[in-house]
């Protein structure tokens, strides 16, 4: 049996968890806004139009921080068209995802839809087919209270409260020959700096966000960081990552060691931020907006699922609906604890996506709702990840990847929280044949008790959740689980993700 061993102590900490870690993502794509979040027909939807069965399912999730309205999408956006009475809306075609949008749910309807889900919004800028002045406009129609065109037009629109939007995204993935407005990272840090200085002349409050690679695999990677934040640095708080994993080839070993690609990209961008940093003199550091990261099936995207014929623009189409296995629950929650081993960096980041595109929530049109295999670690992990991420001394045996190299069987983060005295360590077992004991030195903590333990595993790896069988796959607590003379000691499943919450006891 594979072995490893852990020692936390509080005293040594990595950084202080931001909830916006814990956020996602809700793009004008396929399913995850209309059929997804919104269903006027549906048995459980409100007045506006939004289905309660999501609604509850997104506050158990834990999210915090939506970005909206895209990605791609926006890129062809134009924000106006998605205001005002819905019966006056242009329809428009969508050239990123080839659809048709309705624009019947827009910056207004998506805010109302956020009080209830308890989440704060991040919203994205046009800059691929548009620029200054368009921010400008939405800022000012969002952020404004009154007296002014564009806020009297909020107002008289039903919605006499400003959004009050905190994070801003420069737009989207601009290194992308994809995106619409494709352009250079020099002339993109040139638009987003004017962006940015116009934005802060309105709202000088506004958190904005640059768009970093789309990829740490482009061609430009690394530059494009280096280039942009030379001419954005004084003027943003944050530059962006994003990150896609999928199993290749049945290259089971590498999908599993997921995590360490995002270790690489997050610290290669970290030390290009800083170099930028030094060579421009400046006291502040640029911090990580990973605000988009998941498991996708790309490949299978583009193979089976891409709209391109010139007739064919569906409304809300099955787009990048992947069904997700035990296997990408276990590289799922291995992703979320490397963003936790980052915080001190890593302070946003969102899930992408919501709700049936790439999703943790499933829903079926007039039907039912149901959680994805990586609705558990997500959720378990933004109720029990608490405090302060700690730095963790970890040994542990290794196994062969022919993506990555030599790896760790087992991969781990805990936090701790000062004020309630709970810590939480979480778990992977990459191993694919047997189950793995790893020993865990909890003295520093002083004396504590087992709270909660959960454990992500199947004999098959495979294993979904379905529209008929919705609860295939679910966490199970961990019986092998005990603490002895302040040493945890727990048996990790082969393929499994394991969450255990500590509580401190009181002094004798």
């Amino acid at each position: 049996m594979p072995r490893a061993h852990l020692t936390l102590d509080p005293h040594f900490t990595v950084g202080r968890i931001n909830r916006r870690i814990f956020g996602s993502f809700i793009e004008h794509l396929g399913r995850c806004v209309y059929d997804g979040i919104y269903e006027p027909g549906h048995p459980t939807a409100d007045s506006n139009g939004f289905r309660e069965d999501v609604i509850e399912l997104v506050r158990e999730l834990g999210v915090s921080t939506i970005r909206y309205p895209g990605g791609n999408f926006v890129s062809g956006f134009r924000w106006e068209d998605s205001v005002g009475p819905r019966s006056e809306r242009p329809t428009r075609l969508d050239l990123a995802w080839h659809s048709t949008e309705t624009n019947e749910v827009g910056i207004d309807e998506f805010a109302l839809w956020l009080e209830k889900t308890g989440s704060e919004m991040m919203y994205a800028v046009n800059l691929g087919t548009r620029g200054v002045l368009e921010a400008l406009d939405v800022l000012e129609y969002a952020n404004i209270a009154s007296g002014t065109a564009l806020s009297d037009a909020r107002v008289q629109n039903g919605h006499p409260k400003p959004h009050a939007i905190s994070m801003w995204c420069l737009g989207n993935e601009m290194d992308g020959p994809w995106q619409l407005g494709h352009t250079s990272a020099e002339d993109y840090g040139k638009l987003a700096s004017q962006t940015a200085k116009a934005m802060r002349q309105l709202d000088p409050s506004v958190e904005l966000v640059v768009c970093g690679s789309s990829s740490a695999h482009m061609p430009t990677f690394g530059a494009w960081e280096h280039t942009v934040l030379e001419h954005t640095y004084e003027d943003v708080d944050y530059i962006s990552c994003h990150a896609y994993y999928e199993e290749i080839d049945g290259d089971t070993a590498s999908f599993l060691a997921s995590a360490v690609d995002m270790d690489h990209f997050i610290e290669s961008v970290v030390a290009t931020a800083d170099a930028v940093r030094a060579q421009l003199g400046q006291t502040k550091k640029i911090n990580i907006s990973f605000d988009e990261w998941n498991v996708w099936y790309i490949r299978r995207y583009h193979s089976e699922d891409k709209i391109t014929e010139i007739d064919s623009w569906p409304t809300a189409p099955r787009l990048l609906e992947d069904n997700y296995s035990v296997l990408d629950a276990v590289v799922f929650g291995n992703l979320m604890i490397s963003l936790l081993k980052h915080a001190e960096r890593v302070t946003s980041a969102s899930l992408a996506q919501l709700v049936n595109v790439i999703a943790p929530i499933m829903t079926e049109p007039g039907g039912d709702v149901w959680r994805q295999t990586t609705f558990y670690p997500f959720a378990l992990t933004s109720r029990l990840a608490v405090g302060d991420a700690l730095e963790l001394k970890l040994s542990s045996d290794t196994y062969e990847t022919t993506t990555y190299g030599e790896v760790p069987i087992i991969d781990a983060v805990a936090t701790h929280d000062d004020e309630t005295g709970r810590t939480a360590i979480f778990l992977v077992n990459r191993s694919q044949r047997t189950a793995s004991e790893i020993t865990i030195d909890v003295s520093h903590l002083g004396t504590v008790s087992l709270l909660e333990t959960h454990t992500l595993a199947d004999d098959d790896i495979y294993a979904t959740n379905t529209l008929v069988d919705q609860t295939r796959v679910t966490p199970s607590p961990n019986e092998s689980a005990s603490i002895t003379d302040g040493v945890l000691t727990i048996t990790l499943p082969a393929v499994s993700w394991t969450a255990i919450s500590l509580g401190a006891l009181p002094a004798a």
